[in-house]
This record gives C-alpha cells, structure tokens and sequence, in this order.
C-alpha cells in the first residue's frame, strides 16, 4: 500500500534532535560516547530510547464536561543485551550526567570489569559512529493534535457528540463521551549505528450511551480515532459513532437469553477481529515462541488454519492507530505474513528475539514508554478477504449465532483457550439473522478455532481505532480486522438451553 504525502511534514530528525536533545545541552556526540561506554566485551548491543510525550484527555458526563487532565512525559531508556539477559535503566532527567549513570548501571549489570573486546578493527569500549539512516516515508503528519483544536472547541465536540446521541432515540438516558490526544517524540540511537526518529500524533474519541424502557437498562458504545488530529471527528463521524452507540443499546432491551451448546458461529467484519488478536496473535509473537510457552511454537511450515486463511500483521497502514513508521527499537515497520492460506510462516519479532532466533526483526519490537523494555508486539493484526458474501455465509447457517460485536475476553497463551463476550450478537435461524440475545460467550481454543472456519467474506474490514493491547503490564494501540467468518462446532455459553 502507497504512503499519503504530508505535506509540510519537517525533518524528522531535526524535530527529534531539537525537542529532545537540544534543550538538554546533547548532541549526537554525546550518545556515541554513552553508548561506548556501554558496549564492554559481553555486551551484544545498546541502546538508547529518548521520548517526549504531551497527553489529554476530556470527559463529559450528565451533559458537562467533568474532568481533563494534561500531562507532559519524558525521559531516556537505556538497554544493553548480553545472550538472552537484558540489562536495562532509565531516567525522566534527560541530562548527560542521567546517561552517564544510567549506562554505568546497565554495564555494571552483565559486564562490569570486563576489557572492552576488539572487533573488526573497532574497540567496542570507545565511542561507535551514528547514522542518521533514511527514514521510511511518513505514514501520518508530524503536527501535535493538542494545538489542532482550542480547548473551547474540544468541548464543544463532546457536547455535539452528546446531543447527537440523545437525539438517536428517545430511551436514551445517560450519556459518557470521552476526547483523547497524545503526541510523542522519540529518538532510537543504537551501538549497531542506528539512529531514527519518529514523531506520532494519536487521538480517539469514545462514547458510552445507557437506554431504559420499562425498567430495563442497557448499555451501548462506539468510537473510533487513528494517528491524526481532531479535524478528523466531523458531524458525520460523531453522528455514526452516536447512532452506532445507540442501536446496540437499544436492541439489547429486547435480547433474550442466549443459547449454550456446540453451535455455528458466524463473526461480522471489523471489530471481531479482536477475537484473531487474542487467540492467535499473541501466540505468534517472537519471545513466546523462543521460549516453547506458545501452543504454536516450533510449528512453521505447518497447517495451523484451515485452507484460504491468511493473517497480515501490517504497521505501515496509513494513519492507522496501531501503525508506526518505525518501531521503538529503530526498525522500519512492515506487512508481515504470519499465516498463509492455512500455514505457519512466521513469527513477529524484535530486535533482541530475532538475534536469538538467527531471524530478521519484523518490526514489532514495542514499548509502552522510555520506562519500559521493547516486546514483540502485535501493529496491525488482519485475516485477508475470501470470495464469499456476507449474506450468503449467513444463509449457509441453519441455526447458529451472528457475533457482530466483543466486549472482553480471556486467552491462555500457552493452551491457547479463550472466553470472550458477545456484547451484540444475533440468533440465525433457517438462513436468517432474528432476535437480538443477551449473555452469549465464546469459548474455544485458538488454533483449533482456526482449523473450523468453512467460509471466509469479501468483506474484510478494519476496526473504527479503538485498540488498546496489554502485556507484561505495559499498553500500546492496536488495530484489528476481519471479514465475516463462519466457524463451525464452537461451544458458546449461554444463559439457556
């Protein structure tokens, strides 16, 4: 897929090296001396991640804007690798004095005393050469989504949203709408001579609608965002979240209890894909692999999915919330392959999982901020379209369910087993989607899931950007996609036989 043109967009590493070495007093002879010091002769390779992050958040509730926040965050990691033992500090103090404690820290962890090792010429003890690498082309615009918008005007934008919810439908008796923006900054400086830049805006809107009719309460969301700024939530957009919020509320009023059993399930496009990035995504990510903890390990080149089934992790999308033009170690993020027609390919990984491995970095090593170590994560996680339509997988279906929407769910890397709920779903009945049920959940196993998909859509799409990703404690945004499926012979939990 081709990048946009943003137009306007600055030199990268100029913005970097001014926001957040400048003021500091750094430059980039400064980093070439820290990382030195750094590579003593067990140490495989350093690094450094410096970021600048400005956040907000707005929220409204019973009609006014209640709460803001604003905050500023900054700071350096610091990283050295020894084999499979990570030595790692950090400091919010960017300062030449914090770089020189912090790399005396990570040395003293795996190397301390040690003579530094000659290589190819090159002492490893003294200070190595930075280049400034060509950067892959722009996937979003460099400006800051906070100044893109006065602050009268982000309130006015939660209000308009409010309205367009209440005036959706009559039921409607309480209204939470949330504004989020960030805009971060980061520099990657590596002993192997790696240095790139990135500047990434981010920005979400959400909504949460509760409707009431005859004593019955339920509840309703939506929302969407993307790395851009708040020009992109027009009327429009806020009105199809508002509607989208609305109708899911209000046909839970009139949900009956779901089904259990062993039944046909049929996932609808977009969100659902968040049910292939818990159960199987995760157990394709490089560091579970390597370590054998993954129901996947040791299986590529081996069918994991039934035939026509092929999962992208892709983090060079435009614009997408889970996308970056670099990851947090430096590397060029990519379209990667892990599935293909049914097979095993590959796995994502990082820096430090691929070395161990003997593989190339995929571009997914991701970290949540400077006071976190890079994992493999997942960017963009998608099962490519099939030849078949939405409504013809639904007329293969005598008795089943239709999953239009998740909420929450559970999943066991190591067994791959999963729970997730069905918070808008539908029976299918003769061919037919009919009444709206209430308490459904999914449960199965991922790969063996995987291995039951007898129809794939044309009709694959992307979440509306909503994803958040939790690992080892750290969040970063995610994106997910899909095509309507049908999955055959999957247990749902219900509330009635």
């Amino acid at each position: 897929m081709n990048s946009p043109v943003f137009p306007g967009v600055p030199d990268l590493f100029s913005q970097a090296r001014q926001c957040l070495l400048t003021p500091c007093g750094l430059d980039d002879s400064h980093l070439r001396t820290i990382l030195g010091r750094i590579m003593t002769r067990r140490v495989d390779y350093a690094d450094l991640y410096f970021q600048y992050a400005r956040f907000e958040s707005w929220s409204l509730d019973e009609g006014m804007v209640k709460a803001g926040s604003f905050h500023i965050d900054q700071g350096v990691g610091v990283r050295a690798l020894y084999g499979e033992k990570t030595a790692f500090a950090y400091s919010d103090d960017i300062t030449l004095a914090a770089l020189t404690d912090a790399a005396a820290s990570v040395r003293a962890i795996g190397g301390s005393g040690q003579d530094a090792k000659e290589i190819g010429g090159q002492r490893l003890g003294e200070a190595t050469s930075l280049d400034a690498r060509p950067l892959p082309p722009p996937l979003y615009a460099a400006a800051d989504p906070l100044t893109s918008l006065p602050a009268e005007a982000k309130v006015r934008l939660l209000e308009r949203l409010e309205s367009f919810a209440r005036a959706a439908d009559p039921r409607v008796r309480q209204v939470m709408a949330g504004l989020a923006g960030e805009w971060k900054v980061v520099l990657v400086a590596a002993s192997d001579g790696r240095l790139a830049a990135d500047v990434r805006p981010l920005v979400r809107v959400s909504l949460s609608v509760i409707v009431e009719d005859k004593g019955r309460r339920e509840q309703g969301s939506a929302g969407g965002g993307g790395r851009l700024d708040y020009a992109y939530f027009s009327d429009a957009r806020l009105q199809d979240y508002a509607e989208k919020a609305v109708r899911q509320a209000v046909i839970n009023l009139d949900a009956r209890p779901a089904p259990a059993g062993v039944m046909d399930v049929v996932l609808g496009p977009g969100w659902p894909g968040i049910l292939l990035h818990e159960a199987v995504g995760h157990g394709l990510e490089g560091d579970f692999n390597r370590k054998g903890s993954s129901v996947f390990s040791g299986r590529v080149g081996e069918r994991v999915a039934a035939p026509g089934v092929t999962v992208i992790d892709d983090g060079s999308l435009p614009e997408r919330r889970g996308s970056l033009s670099i990851d947090d170690e430096g590397q060029p993020t990519q379209a990667t392959t892990l599935i293909e027609d049914g097979i095993l390919r590959r796995y994502l990984q990082d820096g430090l999982n691929a070395r161990l491995l003997g593989v190339p970095p995929t571009g997914n090593g991701r970290r949540e901020s400077f006071a976190h170590l890079p994992l493999p994560r997942m960017t963009n996680t998608y099962m490519l379209a099939g030849e078949h339509a939405p409504e013809e997988i639904i007329r293969s279906v005598k008795k089943g369910i239709y999953a239009a929407n998740f909420g929450g769910g559970q999943v066991d890397i190591t067994s791959g087993k999963f729970v997730f709920s069905m918070n808008e779903a539908y029976l299918i009945e003769d061919g037919k989607v009919t009444a709206p049920i209430k308490g459904a959940t999914l449960i199965g196993n991922g790969p063996e899931a995987m291995t039951r998909i007898t129809r794939i859509g044309n009709d694959m799409a992307l979440d509306t950007g909503v994803g958040s990703c939790g690992k080892e404690g750290q969040s970063v945004p995610v994106g997910v996609g899909l095509p309507t499926l049908r999955l055959d012979g999957i247990t749902v939990g219900g509330t009635s036989l």
